[in-house]
């Protein structure tokens, strides 16, 4: 059921529209639980394949379009006038959270924010800033699929990720919507990543990555054109010779060490394998059926609902490549 949110005049998408979201017709109010995902652009809506038979068959469901260019945080009223965009991420994000308040998550005693990808991003920086519009004695926890990206360079030496962070922030106006725990002491553009983040965010956050990201791989690695002798390898590992499988071997090293104390927490939640993919919560296949991926004998919907509901905690990383025979590659 989408929905674009009426809301104060400004509070509009890149192209101009209203913010969307889009809700499991089947409506459920008052207490029952609210899961908010976030979802990147040309990534089907599928609520029940998500979470058919999980923890949170039975909750409130609603996905939100991405569609802002900076995981929610641009703030500018000015409209680019070489291209028509509007730089209001946040108003849409704050627009979106009060409409679904005004709709009955202001009574919630559970939530779970999540999302994929620049979405898994958006869950991560504003993870406390959704915990406190919720009811002070709800069970909030927030879930990144996918976004904990790293700022390491490229195999030619080059640091483009940050540059290309630093741009987004400036275009969009993203620093003051950053949280300042990070910004007081960085620059704004590296503030983007979780590793300058994830250690101060107060409420419970679960992390779920691939450590060979295969986004990351792609983009922040080895981007197009960067060296032709990766081209097969990079769109798939099993095509990687022995040298190549080194420098892959390194990335997972570099994103370990990103991670850090990011999962000393005790209620923090870590599944980190060794698949060559991207976003795994966002597919039946993936997220929980018979063969989808696992860590120990707990696959990723059984990890998040242990720990959502404090049954357990989870905090497993995967040994390297080629161990885990229960991957998927995306």
């Amino acid at each position: 059921m989408p929905a674009a949110v009426a809301h104060p005049v400004g509070v509009v998408q890149g192209d101009g529209q209203a913010g969307c979201f889009h809700r499991d017709p089947e409506q459920r109010v008052g207490l029952q639980p609210w899961y908010t995902s976030v979802s990147p652009p040309g990534h089907p809506i599928m609520f029940c394949a998500v979470l058919f038979l999980s923890d949170f068959y039975n909750w409130n469901r609603v996905k939100v379009r991405y569609c802002d260019g900076s995981s929610f945080t641009g703030d500018k009223e000015e409209v680019d006038p070489s291209t028509q965009l509007h730089y209001r991420g946040a108003r849409v994000w704050q627009a979106v959270v009060e409409d679904l308040l005004a709709k009955g998550m202001n009574t919630a005693e559970h939530a779970l924010i999540s999302g994929c990808s620049a979405g898994g991003l958006t869950s991560i920086l504003h993870c406390d800033r959704f915990h406190q519009l919720l009811p002070v004695d709800a069970n909030v926890k927030c879930l990144s699929d996918a976004g904990f990206f790293i700022n390491v360079k490229d195999i030619t030496g080059a640091n483009h990720v940050e540059a290309f962070f630093s741009d987004v922030g400036t275009t969009h106006g993203s620093a003051k919507n950053l949280p300042s725990s990070c910004t007081s002491k960085l620059p704004a553009g590296v503030c983007f990543f979780p590793q300058n983040e994830v250690q101060q965010i107060q409420t419970p956050l679960f992390i779920l990555n691939a450590a060979y990201d295969s986004w990351q791989v792609r983009h922040i690695l080895v981007p197009e054109g960067s060296d032709p002798e990766w081209r097969s390898c990079r769109d798939d590992i099993t095509q990687c010779s022995a040298k190549q499988l080194e420098t892959l071997q390194g990335f997972r090293d570099d994103f370990l060490a990103a991670l850090g104390a990011s999962a000393s927490s005790g209620s923090r939640g870590l599944f980190v394998n060794s698949c060559f993919a991207h976003c795994q919560s966002e597919t039946q296949d993936i997220w929980f059926a018979p063969a989808s991926p696992a860590l120990g004998d707990r696959r990723i919907a059984d990890a998040v609902g242990d720990w959502f509901y404090g049954r357990s905690g989870f905090q497993k990383t995967d040994c390297p490549y080629p161990c885990d025979s229960t991957c998927y590659t995306n």
